[in-house]
């Protein structure tokens, strides 16, 4: 009960801003917003989350677990996606838009209520990891082959938090740990982050229209994300040897519902951005009641 309402008060940011954007409308440019989490306050969380403890196996180990779990999945959907529908538009959202979850917006300020400041490391990491996913299978997908190899890896090396993350596995692996004044400076901006995020969110599902939804391709983008891909993830991470928290926090981004980097590369690649979009609300809807259920994994891996 106690975990519900933490995650109750995430969702009133994210209720706040979507009705902000409702009644500002255009006054509200989340375009802006998107600007200053990305390239201001991101790098906040980033550094600070990578610093709040020593980088030791488990922690080194979660985002290629991550990353790995999401590529199964993509060759499973790649597979089925054949089968399932005759337009390669439809068997390119099915393909890859489950897996890039909301690690961000979503993932980090819900670790944050689960499990306090010491889920930041991994989440943080993750979402490093969720990052590369967007900018390679994602972009791939969603361009349907179109997609310029060269020109993602370059949007990945103009991101401000890989490079800051880079810093901070530097520092942490020196040994450095930040002085009380500029662990609080850190600390102030990242909440700021954490905030702006949940935002950001809420302003981008201010403006999801339902008129396209494909019922078809909800029902199997939403299956694959909510039961295909944790059940493999709940399997896959009790079979291994990591510490309660690593499991619990690898299980939950896995979770998320979708990101909207969905919609942003759906659009950059018109494919069928309107439809992505409702799948992106739809999702995030779905998340709210699954959520308790989720809690009792979560739980049931911390006992493991």
């Amino acid at each position: 009960m106690e975990s519900f309402k933490a995650v109750f008060f995430i969702y009133l940011f994210i209720a706040i801003a979507y009705v902000g954007k409702k009644i500002f409308k255009e006054k509200i440019d989340e375009k802006s917003l998107v600007l200053l989490s990305v390239y201001i306050f991101q790098p906040f969380l980033t550094f600070w989350g990578l610093l709040k403890k020593p980088i030791d196996t488990d922690l080194a180990l979660a985002p290629i677990i991550f990353f790995s779990l999401c590529l199964l999945v993509v060759v499973i959907n790649y597979i089925l996606a054949k089968k399932l529908f005759s337009d390669p538009k439809d068997r390119s959202i099915f393909t890859v838009s489950s897996v890039i979850g909301n690690t961000g917006n979503l993932g980090v300020p819900l670790g944050l209520a689960l499990f306090g400041e010491d889920s930041l490391p991994y989440t943080t990491i993750i979402n490093l990891a969720n990052v590369f996913m967007v900018y390679s299978l994602g972009a791939y997908f969603y361009s349907r082959g179109s997609f310029d190899v060269k020109k993602s890896i370059i949007n990945t090396l103009k991101l401000p938090i890989l490079w800051f993350a880079l810093l901070a596995v530097f520092l942490n692996l020196s040994g450095y740990r930040p002085q009380r004044e500029f662990e609080m400076f850190l600390q102030m901006g990242s909440y700021t982050a954490i905030v702006l995020q949940l935002f950001i969110f809420g302003a981008y599902l201010a403006k999801v229209r339902l008129g396209h939804i494909d019922l078809r391709l909800t029902f199997f983008v939403s299956f694959t994300k909510f039961i295909t891909l944790p059940l493999i993830t709940f399997f896959a991470i009790k079979a291994l040897s990591l510490e309660p928290l690593a499991k619990q926090t690898i299980f939950m981004e896995m979770a998320m519902p979708l990101a909207v980097a969905n919609v942003n590369l759906a659009a950059l690649y018109r494919c069928k951005e309107l439809a992505v979009t409702s799948l992106v609300f739809i999702t995030s809807v779905l998340f709210v009641f699954l959520l308790p259920f989720y809690i009792e994994i979560i739980k049931l891996l911390g006992e493991i």
